[in-house]
């Protein structure tokens, strides 16, 4: 009975933790987009005001309308951080469900070797990633950048895959090979189901650095054509004179697509968050 009045508190204490995180998560979004209404001189006079008659102006639109193709740049990031999102929890969950569920020699190191992923920052290959890239002729194409993408975030899916993962029945894997389930339908049918709040958590922490990512882009894929939208951001900022008007206009349009995918992957995550609160 006592458990039974604790599990609405302990419901209503984790959905009040998740609004107060995602209010002070979203207030820098609130000052970027709030700014970007108002005249250079408010921006830096009174940058948490929001726009009046005196501080309103959309110069920083009129600018981004007229210079680069920023719908080219959207549809770039968008293609790079869907199709690398798609590969890092494919390949991420087969490479998971492998390690945890069977037993081979060199298991254990094989995992090791995955998770070095997450030490090592991609970037320090970067000289040998524009090397191959050169080779294969891949330079200033969107598949260079997914390919890096992939890369660079399946060790994080393996890592947190794999342990749920191991938390899946094994009676109800075995009861499926018993029916005449192949491996693959096992995986597909039975396990992937299961780790969604998972598969959720690896979309939201992989989908942000590939969006805001801005190394990658511009050493193997700078041409006009397959420039990210944080690339093509660049082009109001400058060694002496700087565009703020302009930069927070394009940032504030380039919030709104991550936001959707984000409150896409983030409903699974915060159903799994709120379903172990309350076991």
């Amino acid at each position: 009975m006592s458990q039974a009045r604790q599990s609405p508190a302990r419901s209503l204490a984790a959905h009040a933790v998740l609004i107060l995180w995602t209010l002070i998560a979203l207030f820098p979004v609130f000052v970027t987009v709030v700014n970007s209404f108002k005249s250079k001189r408010a921006i830096f006079t009174q940058p948490l005001a929001l726009p009046g008659p005196d501080s309103f102006d959309l110069v920083g639109y009129q600018t981004v309308a007229k210079q680069g193709d920023f719908v080219a740049y959207f549809q770039n990031s968008l293609v790079v951080t869907c199709f690398s999102l798609f590969f890092v929890l494919l390949f991420g969950a087969m490479a998971a469900f492998a390690l945890s569920e069977y037993r081979f020699r060199g298991n254990t190191l094989m995992g090791l070797y995955l998770a070095l992923g997450i030490m090592i920052p991609i970037r320090l290959g970067t000289v040998a990633i524009l090397q191959m890239m050169v080779a294969t002729g891949l330079v200033n194409t969107l598949t260079a950048l997914v390919l890096v993408y992939t890369a660079q975030g399946l060790p994080l899916a393996v890592f947190i895959l794999s342990e749920f993962m191991r938390n899946v029945s094994d009676d109800l894997k075995n009861a499926g090979r018993i029916d005449g389930l192949s491996e693959y339908r096992i995986f597909f049918r039975l396990v992937l189901p299961l780790v969604r709040p998972a598969m959720a958590t690896v979309a939201v922490f992989t989908m942000i650095p590939i969006w805001n990512d801005l190394w990658f882009p511009l050493i193997l894929a700078p041409s006009e054509s397959t420039k990210t939208i944080t690339l093509g951001s660049q082009v109001f900022l400058g060694q002496f004179v700087s565009n703020w008007n302009a930069v927070l206009a394009a940032l504030s349009l380039a919030i709104l697509p991550v936001l959707v995918l984000y409150l896409i992957f983030s409903r699974q995550l915060i159903r799994g968050i709120t379903a172990g609160a309350v076991k």
